[in-house]
This record gives C-alpha cells, structure tokens and sequence, in this order.
C-alpha cells in the first residue's frame, strides 16, 4: 500500500500533467481541484522541487510546473522520490538494499517471490509516465 504522500504527490503530479505547457499552477488549486491539504501538499512540492521534478515562479503569476514534459518522467523516479523503496522488502531493493538477518537469500523462498513481485512492479512503474497520471489525457 503506498502512503497518503505518495498518493497525494501523485495526485499533484497528474494535475501538473494536464496542465502543462500552460504556465506555473498556484499551490492552492492543485490542492483544491485534487482535495489535498494545502499544508501537506506544500511539503511534498518543495520535495519534488528538490530533486528537479518541479520548477517553481515565485510571485504573481508563480506557481509550480513541470520541469520536464510528462512524458519524459517515469513512475518508479517519482516514487522513489516520495515513498522510497519500490521493494517490499529490503533484502530485494535495488536502490535500498540490505541483508536480512534471521535468513540465507539463496535457499529463502520469501525472497525469490519478493524480488519476482519487485521486477514486476518495476515493469509497470518504468514504463508508465506522469502523463498516465492525468485525468483528462490532452494531445501534447
């Protein structure tokens, strides 16, 4: 299950989606039209904004965009960012690895169908874009 952030980040990111090319989105309606917590919500886009996901204008007329087209911006890099992991467990975690200690990975059967679950959600994750994420896909 991925939590609430990551839900409501994606959530954001899809409304970014739709908007793009359109210029920078004010904070308070992608939380608005995406029934997010403002708070929250700014957390997350700072976030994002950090690890080049997002550009941000400051003053009238500001808001957050895009940084790159939504097409161009997988899943698994956005969820990463925000949930960490993509594993369930982290003795299978590509980027997050680390050893378990109550077992042998090479006889644990836990392990083997972990690591086919992780490849799988991988599969769909780094195929699958930002422009997904949009409600109302629009021809860019």
């Amino acid at each position: 299950m991925i939590s609430k952030r990551t839900k409501y980040g994606l959530k954001a990111l899809g409304y970014l989606a739709e908007q793009y090319g359109k210029g920078p989105v004010l904070i308070a309606e992608i939380a608005e039209q995406k029934k997010i917590p403002l708070k929250f919500l700014e957390n997350i886009l700072l976030q994002l904004k950090q690890n080049n996901i997002l550009e941000s204008k400051k003053g009238k007329g500001g808001g957050y965009m895009l940084a790159l087209h939504p097409k161009k911006t997988s899943l698994a890099s956005i969820y990463r960012i925000i949930e960490g992991p993509i594993a369930m467990m982290p003795c299978v975690s590509l980027n997050f690895y680390e050893k378990c200690k109550d077992c042998n990975e090479a006889y644990c059967g836990l392990n083997r169908v972990m690591i086919m679950t992780r490849d799988a959600t991988l599969k769909v994750l780094e195929k699958r874009t930002l422009m997904d994420l949009a409600d109302e896909p629009q021809m860019i």
